[in-house]
């Protein structure tokens, strides 16, 4: 079934070198088939581009600008082209060479979409919610400065998972397992699995093991009474909120997901073996 497409967006981190010629070469091409072509390029940390009237988007960079740009179109259902503008990432399988093709393969129905669900984060404090934020990879509530150890309450729907003092705890989506929360000796889950691994950063009791949990599932974070150090949510490494003392802090699975369109030339297994250097003889 061919997709109709009238009005795009390029969102292009132009710290790459190659973004600037790759964005009127995506322009011309929309320009020739009457497609309009809007372009938000930015460096450091960005403002927020309009996506109204938008159906479908261009990210080109690395999985930091899909990390960006899926925050920015998830509650509108917008498809996503990640095109990758350096070494390939664990999102971005299309290259700069590819896009066309993609794009072309998209419309015409022959490529479809990989649905990743997001993490919605919100923070409520003294009985009221202060913050709603949603990631791609993940939520992490860790400390800042020397004194690193965080001390919390964890809760699973409404099951007490006890006390965990740790230098923070990871909720990361089956996206971001590849991320920070691998790193953290967590578990690497197919990225279209409705599921979150919950993983405590350097437990101070070696029992607090990374789980894995139902993407139905809510997990409630309490910051306890006497925490001493400062305490910072972050989302998807981009996003930063301080939080405080007795703050309560609520995971759950976003009503909306990012919509990726999906590579004919290589996919996540195959980025995996060649980042993860996964040889399969005597010497892997």
């Amino acid at each position: 079934m061919v997709r109709m497409i009238k009005r795009v967006l390029i969102i292009a981190n132009l710290q790459k070198t190659e973004a600037l010629d790759l964005i009127e070469e995506i322009k011309g091409y929309m320009d020739e088939r009457g497609i309009e072509t809007e372009v938000f390029g930015f460096k450091g940390k960005p403002e927020i581009p309009s996506v109204e009237n938008i159906d479908f988007v261009f990210s080109l960079g690395g999985d930091g600008t899909v990390l960006f740009s899926s925050r920015i179109v998830e509650s509108y259902g917008i498809p996503i082209l990640a095109v990758n503008l350096g070494a390939f990432g664990f999102i971005t399988e299309i290259s700069q060479h590819e896009w066309r093709s993609a794009f072309e393969k998209y419309v015409s129905g022959e490529l479809g979409i990989s649905r990743r669900i997001m993490v919605k984060v919100m923070v409520e404090r003294r009985g009221k919610r202060i913050a709603t934020f949603r990631g791609l990879n993940d939520a992490v509530i860790s400390g800042v400065g020397i004194s690193k150890i965080v001390r919390l309450n964890l809760v699973l729907n409404k099951t007490s998972l006890g006390q965990y003092r740790a230098d923070g705890i990871i909720v990361s989506t089956p996206t971001g397992s590849t991320a920070y929360s691998v790193a953290a000796g967590g578990p690497i889950l197919d990225p279209e699995i409705e599921a979150f691994i919950l993983n405590p950063i350097c437990p101070f009791t070696l029992s607090n093991r990374p789980i894995v949990v139902s993407g139905n599932d809510v997990i409630f974070a309490n910051i306890e009474p006497d925490q001493r150090g400062e305490v910072l949510l972050s989302i998807d490494g981009q996003e930063e909120f301080p939080l405080e003392k007795g703050d309560n802090i609520i995971f759950e699975k976003s009503h909306s997901k990012s919509l990726l369109v999906r590579s004919d030339k290589r996919n996540f297994y195959e980025v995996l073996r060649s980042k993860l250097n996964w040889s399969g003889g005597s010497n892997a």
